[in-house]
């Protein structure tokens, strides 16, 4: 769901990581033409009754497709109760939920009392508190394992029929904006299955429940959540809908590709050209939406993703290649000057390059060298695994689209 802030990948393991990397490869002997006018924001009314999302691992970074949005420091709201709590998990009774609605109101330039009734009618989900928290300690990273869930029959064989019947809007989306029909139909894919799973939590709830009552034991993104309540309300109020009826996912994202609400209101496109851009119902919207966000976010036509690579042998020059996490630091001569061995097309790329590293559990690693456009996916969803599944799931549907044709 499109990005969060960008990843920090294993921060404080590096050097283990390292050496472990080392003895394993040791040990196994592993050698944008500018976009159309936005035209007016969307509808997205829940009607269309979505089924139960699946939703992608906590663990593996949010799927929503939106940068932080600042707010003015406030002071700490408080959980006192008002008088008359209607429900136990009613926010209409909490005062930090009023001083909440009337911060949102002047931030947003919206009416109070308006403000104020939307966020009365939120209730607290602890379901979406324990969806937020990571996997528990010792649970180890597994490329293959993230990989069966997403590429994988069902999903492959609803991307074909998906590219088969969008096929020429997908290629129109990559003339436009320089992004291939397969990349697009992976990020489809795997957020919602091209639509069957959208979610069904009422996003009201959602990003009501996670500004005032984030889940402890986690770094703290109530502010995130905190602006993008903000930005919902504000799309409500210019779409002229009721914001407790729009459906989405746990971490609050909408429609077929998953936008946050700032993501929506920041990048969605009317692709279809009828007026109004719907991220629930039209494919189309969401088609060109998903191109459109890639491209600002750095996609370079032509380019591939990432390229084959075996990493050096040296343990410093290892860590060194991968200090700087999945963002692209390094030329082909860099990498090769550290002891990688970049495959021929790799050599010859002008841009920069990260070494990018997806575990396997208790067997080798998978490395590979990520372009700035690999780069560009994680800022939809800031894990590497899902940059990696969707590129997969992609090609493996646009591979079998044209052998079906």
């Amino acid at each position: 769901m499109p990005a969060v802030p960008p990843a920090t990948f294993f921060p404080r393991h590096r050097g283990v990581i390292a050496a472990t990397l080392c003895a394993l490869l040791a040990a196994c002997g592993t050698n944008k033409p500018s976009p159309p006018a936005l035209g007016t924001l969307p509808s997205l009314s829940s009607s269309s009754s979505p089924v139960q999302a699946v939703e992608a691992a906590p663990e593996e970074g949010l799927s929503a497709s939106a940068k932080p949005t600042a707010v003015p420091d406030t002071p700490p709201l408080s959980a006192r109760s008002l008088q008359g709590n209607p429900s136990p998990d009613s926010y209409a009774a909490r005062e930090d939920a009023r001083q909440l609605a009337s911060e949102l109101a002047r931030t947003q330039e919206l009416n109070e009392a308006w403000v104020w009734e939307a966020v009365s009618r939120a209730r607290y989900k602890e379901s979406v508190t324990r969806l937020m928290m990571p996997a528990g300690p010792g649970t180890a990273k597994n490329w293959g394992v993230y990989r069966s869930r997403f590429v994988e029959p069902i999903r492959i064989r609803a991307g074909v029929n998906f590219y088969r019947r969008y096929e020429a809007d997908l290629k129109r989306a990559e003339a436009t904006y320089g992004v291939p029909a397969s990349i697009i139909a992976g990020v489809l894919g795997v957020e919602t299955i091209y639509g069957r799973q959208t979610g069904t939590f009422r996003v009201l709830d959602v990003l009501t429940t996670l500004t005032l009552d984030f889940p402890k034991g986690r770094s703290d993104r109530s502010a995130f959540f905190k602006a993008e309540l903000g930005q919902f309300l504000k799309l409500c109020q210019e779409q002229q809908m009721e914001p407790d009826s729009v459906l989405g996912s746990y971490a609050g994202a909408i429609g077929l590709p998953q936008f946050m609400p700032s993501s929506i209101r920041r990048y969605a496109v009317d692709f279809d050209a009828d007026g109004h851009i719907d991220l629930l119902r039209s494919p189309l919207d969401a088609i060109g939406s998903v191109a459109r966000y890639l491209a600002e976010h750095g996609w370079q036509a032509d380019w591939p993703a990432y390229f084959d690579i075996k990493p050096p042998q040296d343990e410093q020059a290892l860590a060194k290649l991968l200090a700087p996490d999945i963002v692209p630091s390094f030329s082909a001569t860099d990498m090769q000057g550290l002891g990688a061995a970049l495959s021929a097309s790799g050599q010859n790329h002008p841009g920069q390059l990260a070494l990018v590293l997806l575990q396997n559990g208790n067997e080798a690693p998978t490395l590979v060298a990520g372009t700035s456009n690999f780069y560009a996916i994680t800022r939809y969803n800031q894990s590497s695994y899902y940059a990696m599944a969707v590129i997969q799931l992609g090609e493996a549907v646009s591979r079998e689209a044209a052998r079906v044709n």
